[in-house]
């Protein structure tokens, strides 16, 4: 065999430490051969750790053996090389590298392990289909770039826990094995042994659990946690994610933003040296949906949306006319440099809306002469020059328009103009805009099951304002809700919590939840705001989006060890996997599934 012992040296340097300070010591260095240059007498080795590179120069002249063993060595061997260190040749420097001014002249060699040959190369710009690397992670890991996004990912949990200590916070863990408690996503499932027939459920977040803990006198919570939520997944989903859990007692909507914005100041400070400005710009929920279509909009560009309504309610547009009379509405967007678009280019666009339910998209090309559209002739020229006053296009724009209920309307053209803002170039990528959404509905309507859900969650306080609403139209209760958004992406949401027992069963009554539901989902909690609950509000950060905004990742897999794939499996182990009918028998569990 050629692997050896760990040798009794102990390593003095990591790999991308050594500097021309360091010239003539002794160094003892251990890593993985990153590559091997064989030039006959000498032999050069790029030696990588998760600090750098360094080169190693072994040489017949030097120690004949240790140049002997250097011919062995591949691409990924792990290796302990002893040497002095030494300035390069002039003219042999690489700038490319923070040791590229020095190099190690290798007197000892021990190989510790060798290697296959990788599925594709450790390095940053590698061609490979991202299965590949996951199912390879360990070595996917390797890469410099991955390397960095989990040095990232540490540095903002310690900044965390630094910054939410000086603040006073505890950090206590909830449990992992609890109480199935249906709302939202899928709870997974864990059959109990020793209570057959029964189950428990992986916590979508430690909701109720830090709402107790305000019960119990905590005063101020938090976490890093992991959460679990059996859903379908999108580049920003992971049925397990990490959240940073934080609760208040005593406290109201101001409190949680001041510490949220002073953490995320210090996050993005300590971690990749950012400054960012706070506070944060505050937009009611109705503000967001009016003006961008979005409660989580992106504003790092413009294009808002514009309501026509009003203009066009005379005219001979049926398509128009007909929405405003059932009650809907009439809105556009003013699309820069866009009246150049071609036919197909704008069927196009209109075949992307009718994916969010819109039944068409109507335009209008801005001209120096005017305006040029197949449904000019249904408007006046005064009701013409009224849309051109109100959207202030520019000679060479184009006007899209929709009509329909404004739920359709707000998701279809809000898309839109995210589709329009990227394909223009309109969004300044290196630009961070931090926002809060404010003044949520307390309450959306479940058309398909006919009845209340909550916009949130169920334990979110209503605005005290609207309380007597709750009997008269629960539709237009505001909660005391808030999301922070930035970049167009929720990384955020919380509330005030309800703290009153009787209003807990109220909500839970105009959910359509009856007693006996209620008291089996929710008993426990119920029966723990009856001793003394103070007012509490808090929030939940997700932590593995913030990494992905500061390492500038794509997906969430960016940032995560081991990730899942968008079917939920971990191409790593292969899991979720089959159990054994020996396991499935300990259960009390018979898997049956239909033959496909």
């Amino acid at each position: 065999m050629e692997l050896t012992l760990l040798p009794k040296r102990k390593r003095t340097h990591y790999c991308g430490e050594p500097g021309l300070e360091d010239v003539g010591k002794e160094v003892v260095l251990m890593g993985w051969v990153h590559r091997r240059r064989d030039h006959g007498g000498l032999i050069f080795i790029d030696l990588r750790d998760r600090t750098g590179i360094i080169q190693v120069v072994f040489s017949e002249d030097i120690d004949p053996e240790a140049h002997k063993l250097a011919h062995r060595l591949r691409s990924e061997y792990v290796v302990c090389v002893v040497g002095k260190l030494r300035r390069r040749p002039e003219g042999t420097e690489n700038p490319n590298i923070p040791t590229g001014e020095v190099e190690v002249e290798g007197h000892e060699l021990y190989i510790l392990n060798t290697s296959q040959t990788p599925p594709f190369p450790i390095e940053d710009e590698v061609n490979v289909a991202e299965e590949v690397k996951l199912k390879y992670r360990y070595l996917d890991i390797r890469r410099p770039r991955m390397f960095r996004n989990l040095l990232i990912r540490h540095k903002a949990a310690l900044s965390v826990r630094k910054y939410m200590d000086e603040q006073g916070f505890l950090e206590i863990e909830t449990p992992v094995l609890t109480k199935s408690t249906p709302e939202g996503a899928r709870d997974f499932l864990i059959p109990s042994r020793l209570h057959p027939g029964k189950f428990y459920a992986m916590p979508q977040s430690p909701q109720l659990f830090k709402q107790m803990l305000m019960i119990a006198g905590i005063d101020k919570y938090f976490q890093i946690v992991k959460c679990y939520r059996d859903e379908d997944l999108r580049a920003d989903r992971q049925p397990e994610f990490t959240q940073i859990d934080i609760e208040m007692s005593f406290a109201d909507r101001d409190d949680v933003f001041a510490v949220v914005e002073g953490l995320l100041e210090r996050m993005f400070k300590e971690t990749i040296g950012v400054e960012i400005e706070t506070p944060f710009p505050r937009y009611t929920y109705q503000e967001v949906m009016d003006r961008f279509g979005s409660d989580k909009p992106d504003t790092r560009f413009g294009m808002e949306l514009c309501d026509v309504s009003d203009i066009v309610a005379d005219s001979e547009f049926r398509v128009f006319t007909e929405v405003l009379k059932k009650g809907g509405q009439v809105k556009g967007l003013v699309a820069p440099g866009c009246a150049k678009l071609s036919r197909s280019q704008i069927e196009e666009l209109t075949e992307f809306v009718k994916i969010f339910k819109a039944k068409g998209l109507a335009w209008m090309r801005v001209t120096p002469d005017g305006v040029d559209s197949p449904i000019k002739k249904f408007f006046p020229e005064g009701t013409i020059n009224a849309l051109l006053e109100r959207m202030k296009p520019n000679p060479g724009d184009m006007l899209f328009f929709i009509a329909d209920q404004p739920k359709i309307v707000a998701d279809a053209l809000g898309n839109l103009r995210l589709r329009l803002g990227r394909e223009l170039g309109l969004i300044d990528e290196n630009r961070l805009d931090f926002l809060w959404v404010v003044d949520f509905p307390l309450f959306q309507w479940n058309e398909e099951e006919n009845r209340w859900e909550s916009e949130h969650h169920p334990f979110t306080a209503p605005n005290y304002e609207d309380l007597h609403l709750l009997d008269e139209d629960p539709g237009k209760v505001r909660s005391q809700s808030y999301d922070l958004v930035i970049n167009g992406m929720e990384i955020g949401s919380g509330s005030v919590r309800i703290h009153d027992t009787e209003l807990q069963r109220k909500i839970f009554r105009i959910l359509n939840l009856s007693e006996e539901e209620i008291q089996l989902r929710f008993g426990f909690f119920l029966e723990a705001l009856k001793y003394g609950a103070p007012p509490h509000a808090g929030i939940a950060l997700g932590f593995d989006r913030l990494v992905m905004i500061m390492a500038g990742g794509q997906s969430l897999r960016d940032v995560i060890p081991f990730p899942k794939t968008q079917r939920g499996i971990c191409l790593v182990t292969g899991a979720p996997s089959e159990v054994t009918e020996e396991q499935l028998k300990e259960l009390h569990i018979k898997v049956d599934l239909e033959e496909k």
